[in-house]
Order: C-alpha cells, then sequence, then structure tokens
C-alpha cells in the first residue's frame, strides 16, 4: 500500500502526478536542483529534497541520489513521470532492490520493450509490420548503416521525446549525425545507445495508448494522433485521430494490445505506429511511461491515467473493461514552447515578465492547462527542456474543439520571451490542419509557406492599435513614478509635443494634442490623420478605446522602455522615444555594438563543440561550432566566407545571447 511517493521529475508534469497522488491521499515528496528551488512542483509538495549538483546528470538522473531520498524521506514509492529516468531499467531495478514501488512497468518490461531494438524483435515474433532498423554505437552504426539504405531517421534507443533524432539522406552527412544524437541521448537519458530505421517521407505518426494490471488486465484506451511536430517533437496532438477508419483503429489497437500483452505489461504504456497514405501502419516503439499527450486521452475516455498506474502499482485490478470504454467527443492539446518559431524554433530562455490564461472556471470544465505554475518574473533555464505548458480542449467534435482552443490561446499571455503561442494559433486555423492535410514533415516541407501565413496574420492587424495601447501604457507608468513632480502639475506636454514611438522596431512620428494618464489625442502623417483614444484595466487584460472602436489589448507589461502587448493572438513590443527634456520619464538606453565580424551566440546555453581554429579559412554554411541550449543541439553556422581570426570561447563555455564566439574576418573574393 502507497503511503508517501517520491516524484523524481520536475515543471508540469511533477505537478499533474502531484494533483492526483494528493487526491488520493499520498504523502507527496519532491526532488529539485539548486536551479528548481523556487519552483511550483517544490513548493506544492509535503516535502521537497535538493539534490545536490549543478548538472542534470548529477541531480535529476542520479539514480543513487534519488534513491538515497527516498529511503531517508520513507517513501513507498517513486513516480518517474516522463523523460529523464523514466525508461530507464537500472533506475526501476534500483527501485525494487530497494524495496520501493516503482509506479510503472516492471524493469523486465522497460528492457524488452523500453528499447527500440528489443521491442521491434517482438513486434516482429507476432507478426506485426515494422520498418527496417538496427541499433548500436555511433562506431557500429556508421560502419553498418547501408544496411538500412537512405534516407535514415536517427533517435536514441533509450528514450523519446525527439530527443536527438535527425534525418540523415547520405553517407557524408552519418558521421556528425551519429556523434550529436549520441551526445545528446546520454545527455538526457544516461544512455547513448543509438537506433536508425528507414525514413518514410509523409506519414502520420498515431499511437495507441494501453494499460495493464498484476492481475493480467490490459485494454487499449484507443489512438491519438501526434503528426503535427517541429525538430522531431510533437507539438499538436489530438485523440481520437481523424484519419483512421474504424476497420484500421480496430487492427492498430488489437496490434497495440497483442504487443503488451506478449510481454505481460502492467501500468501504462503507449505504442507507437507509423502510418502511410494508404494506412497501412508499421510498428515504431513502445514507451514504457506516462506521455506528454496523455491529457487527450483522458477526455475522450473520462479515466485518469496516473490515477490507474498508482492503483496498478499497488496492486488492484483494472476498475474497467474494455467494453466499458468508448470515445467521447474530440480532444486536441498543443505544447506552449519558449522557442521562436521564425528563427528555426531557436530555444528561447529568460525571464517571463507577464504570465496570464483565463480562468479556467468559465469553460465548464471543457479546458484543460498542465503547466509548471509559472507566475511573472518566473526563470526559463536554457539547461532543461523548452516545454512551458499544455493546453487541452474537448468537446464534441473535432471542428469545436479546434474553434475552443484557439479562442483560448488567444487570451494566453507570456510576455517577455519568445513563444510558439502565435505560431500554435495560426497552425489551429491553418486550412491545411482543419482539414487534416498533414503528416509528420508538414512544418519542415512546409516552413516558408506557414510563416508567410503567419506574417499575413499578424499583417493584417491594425498595428496603430496596439502602438496606441502601448503609447498610453507608458503615459500610466512613467507619470506613476513621478506624478508629485513640477512636470505633471505645470504639463509636461506643454514642453514638447512631439514624439517618436516604435512598434516592433517600425518608428512612427506622432505630435500629441492633448493627454492625461488614461487617454491621448495625437496625429500622425504631419497631421493629416488624428487619433483619439483610452484605456482601462479590465479582468485579464486592457479595454482601448480606439477611434470609437473598443479593443481588447490581452495583456500589456513593461520591462526598462520596453512595453509587451498580446492583441489579437500576436505580441508586439512598443518603445518610445522622447525630446532630450524627458530624463525624468524615460531611462536611458545603451546599446551594445559588436565589433565587425564578430559573431554573437543567438541564445543562452553551453558551448558542447569547436569545429574550427583560428587561422583556418571557412566558406558560407560551414559548421564553426555547436551550443547546447534546452537539451538541444544547435549549430553554428558561418553566415560568410572567411578566416577565422579569433575564438573567444573554449568548450564548456557558458554563453548568453551577448557573448562574443568568434571574430570571422572577411575575405575578398
Amino acid at each position: 500500500m502507497i503511503k508517501t511517493v517520491l516524484i523524481s521529475n520536475r515543471g508540469e508534469i511533477a505537478i499533474r502526478i502531484m494533483r492526483t497522488a494528493k487526491a488520493m491521499g499520498y504523502t507527496v515528496i519532491s526532488i529539485y536542483s539548486e536551479q528548481d528551488k523556487d519552483s511550483a512542483h517544490v513548493k506544492l509538495a509535503d516535502k521537497a529534497v535538493l539534490l545536490k549538483g549543478n548538472t542534470i546528470a548529477e541531480t535529476y538522473l542520479n539514480i543513487p541520489a534519488i534513491i538515497q531520498a527516498a529511503k531517508d524521506n520513507n517513501a513507498d514509492a517513486i513516480h518517474p513521470g516522463y523523460g529523464f529516468l523514466s525508461e530507464n531499467p537500472l533506475f526501476a531495478e534500483a527501485c525494487e532492490k530497494a524495496g520501493i514501488i516503482f509506479v510503472g512497468p516492471a524493469s523486465s518490461s522497460i528492457r524488452a520493450m523500453g528499447n527500440k531494438i528489443a521491442a521491434r524483435e517482438i513486434a516482429k515474433q507476432h507478426h506485426i509490420p515494422i520498418a527496417p532498423g538496427i541499433t548500436g554505437s555511433a562506431r557500429e552504426l556508421l560502419k553498418n548503416h547501408s544496411i538500412i539504405g537512405f534516407p535514415i531517421l536517427i533517435k536514441a534507443a533509450a528514450g523519446g521525446g525527439g530527443k536527438g533524432m535527425r534525418i540523415v539522406r547520405s553517407a557524408a552527412e552519418m558521421e556528425a549525425a551519429l556523434q550529436s544524437t549520441s551526445s545528446e541521448a546520454s545527455n538526457y537519458f544516461g544512455d547513448g545507445t543509438i537506433y536508425i530505421e528507414r525514413f518514410f517521407d509523409g506519414p502520420r505518426h498515431i499511437e495507441v495508448q494501453v494499460i495493464g494490471d498484476k492481475n493480467g488486465n490490459l485494454v487499449h484506451l484507443f489512438e491519438r494522433e501526434c503528426s503535427v511536430q517541429r525538430r522531431h517533437q510533437k507539438i499538436i496532438e489530438e485523440a481520437p485521430s481523424p484519419t483512421l477508419t474504424p476497420e484500421v483503429r480496430e487492427k492498430m489497437c488489437s496490434a497495440a494490445i497483442t504487443l503488451a500483452s506478449s510481454i505481460g505489461y502492467q501500468s501504462a504504456g503507449t505504442i507507437e505506429f507509423l502510418v502511410d497514405n494508404e494506412l497501412n501502419f508499421y510498428f515504431l516503439e513502445m514507451n514504457t511511461r506516462i506521455q506528454v499527450e496523455h491529457p487527450v486521452t483522458e477526455y475522450i475516455t473520462g479515466i485518469d491515467i496516473v490515477k490507474e498506474q498508482f492503483n496498478i502499482a499497488e496492486g488492484k485490478e483494472l476498475s474497467f473493461k474494455q467494453s466499458d470504454i468508448t470515445i467521447n467527443g474530440h480532444a486536441i492539446e498543443v505544447r506552449v514552447y519558449a522557442e521562436d518559431p521564425l528563427n528555426n524554433f531557436m530555444p528561447s530562455p529568460g525571464k517571463i515578465l507577464k504570465y496570464s490564461y483565463p480562468k479556467l472556471e468559465k469553460y465548464n470544465g471543457e479546458v484543460r492547462v498542465d503547466d509548471a505554475m509559472l507566475q511573472d518574473d518566473s526563470i526559463i533555464y536554457s539547461s532543461f527542456d523548452p516545454l512551458i505548458s499544455k493546453v487541452i480542449a474537448h468537446s464534441n467534435n473535432r471542428n469545436d474543439s479546434i474553434e475552443k482552443l484557439s479562442g483560448f490561446i488567444n487570451h494566453y499571455s507570456i510576455l517577455g520571451i519568445k513563444t510558439n503561442l502565435s505560431y500554435l494559433q495560426v497552425l489551429l486555423n491553418h486550412i491545411d490542419y482543419v482539414k487534416n492535410n498533414i503528416h509528420t514533415r508538414y512544418i519542415d516541407n512546409n516552413y516558408d509557406k506557414i510563416n508567410e501565413t503567419f506574417r499575413e496574420s499578424r499583417g493584417s492587424i491594425n498595428t496603430l492599435i496596439p502602438f496606441t495601447g502601448g503609447l498610453l501604457y507608458s503615459f500610466q507608468s512613467n507619470f506613476s513614478e513621478v506624478e508629485s513632480t513640477v512636470w505633471n502639475q505645470v504639463g509636461y506636454w506643454r514642453v514638447s509635443r512631439k514624439l517618436t514611438g516604435q512598434i516592433d522596431g517600425e518608428s512612427l512620428d506622432i505630435i500629441l494634442e492633448k493627454r492625461d494618464n488614461d487617454s491621448v489625442t495625437f496625429s500622425i502623417n504631419e497631421g493629416k490623420k488624428r487619433i483619439h483614444a483610452s484605456i482601462a484595466k479590465a479582468n485579464d487584460g486592457y479595454i482601448l478605446i480606439f477611434n470609437d472602436n473598443e479593443h481588447k489589448l490581452y495583456m500589456v507589461t513593461s520591462f526598462e522602455n520596453h512595453i509587451f502587448i498580446k492583441f489579437q493572438g500576436h505580441e508586439f513590443v512598443f518603445e518610445r522615444f522622447m525630446a532630450p527634456d524627458d530624463r525624468f520619464t524615460v531611462r536611458t538606453v545603451s546599446k551594445k555594438v559588436s565589433d565587425v565580424g564578430d559573431i554573437i551566440s543567438p541564445m543562452p546555453g553551453k558551448v558542447l563543440s569547436i569545429k574550427v581554429n583560428e587561422g583556418v579559412r571557412v566558406e558560407k554554411g560551414d559548421l564553426l561550432m555547436v551550443i547546447e541550449a534546452m537539451k538541444m543541439e544547435n549549430n553554428i553556422l558561418a553566415p560568410y566566407s572567411g578566416i577565422v581570426d579569433k575564438l573567444m570561447v573554449k568548450v564548456g563555455s557558458n554563453v548568453d545571447t551577448t557573448s562574443h564566439l568568434i571574430h570571422l574576418g572577411k575575405t575578398l573574393e
């Protein structure tokens, strides 16, 4: 019987597990690293244990330290969540040896199905179609990859989540890709073994949720489609799949049950398949853990999967039979990431200035947010996965779920860092997604097309509205600090009526005619166009009356002289520049100008490797160095041909967006 459970994870999944654990009456212990000391999963636990160390290997991947924390606090069980050690058989074995219940499958099942090559052998024995593939070290696969043939998909043998995944289309790319994948796999899963398989262009990714108890009962909870992916990671998932016919659904779910039953699987797990254009399906792998996207299955079945995991771990039978489980409506989940979609999804760690979304009560249980309970001024660190939250909507049908989810995201504000919120909203309403004309390579193959749709959506907005909102907000925030000065008493704008403002870097000169803290009248185009506006705080943002029309600014906040605004699903940044007299209300901004030739780090992270030496010539597009950020390796390429004059960092150096990496001198062609 479980009385106390230790959750060996962090962020949103730790809080998700904690919610069910507390509802079941368990005492909850969390673990954390120094960076996570102020995180919600630490504060919400009944007790939290600091794992000493500066790296993930020393903390969230440290099996002895986690087992000791469980022992020291009399934990009966450990729930691993997803990622980290969740599919590591050594961790499950360590729990078993310590007499601690592992809330997941037995270590033997993880070995059988958690490793991709072992799982494929089992599928082959049961006559379930598989794509050709092999596993091994980087050296072994470099020697034997010709067995598979190009194109090849490379991934970590011991984990999932898209970590380390790469597509290789020629022998010249193999060595570097294998080494990078092995490195990422080792860093994130503690196991650098690699698996390669034949890559299919344009398939669907569809997975079946299974769950089994220790008494031989095993059922499926139908399927999820996860075909919308970027950088090999899912960003939109839904259940049920809008692609499958009832006949194919039955065959696929039956195949999943066969595979899980063959190893006597106990706990929640997921069987993943690739599906081609003719609806033929091929077994990919089994994830022997809870999935990131499990909430969509919970919505359509009404089953709390984490609760069932705990019940199974205690030896209880499933409380339902296969015949009891039906599909109720349609659920869609989007993953909100700290990244810049318009810059090839570059990670975007940093400080969140404003974090807000609508109250869930008004959605009558049909919208759910699984997040790390972030707040204003929360930090997103480059050393962890960039996932911020998951937003899930449920309705009677797919179109209604899309509409509900899109409407919610429109009101969801994360200001201060780049996120994919606006991009997700564009994707959800894109004609190809609405009509289900998608596949796993859709975003990669249509990157420019989708970005153009994004820019068109943004370009359709009258930027004078967020510009005016930012202007009025700047009056409020600036004058609240100096309300007792002489400038307020005599009327500052009698001194200077002209100012320049910027919205996303585009300048606009205006002439102020009348203003106070909440309203303004100004003219643009040398006085040819006149604007009247006022602003007022609302429950979840600001109302702007712009030329007698009401507009909702969903969130406005400021940092130094930048004002961040969310309007019609897009984020805008406003700045204002005054006459010299405005020293009382505007802080001076200093801009650091780098030397010509300096290459600046595009993200915070750590220098993983340097591929060039001083004095060598490189061509445009050559690989200069690799920076690890948010558990992904990012290549820094030469922006032009030239000579490497100077290396300004070393392997292992921590860098941010002000760090000078390399000085690259241009050469005459």
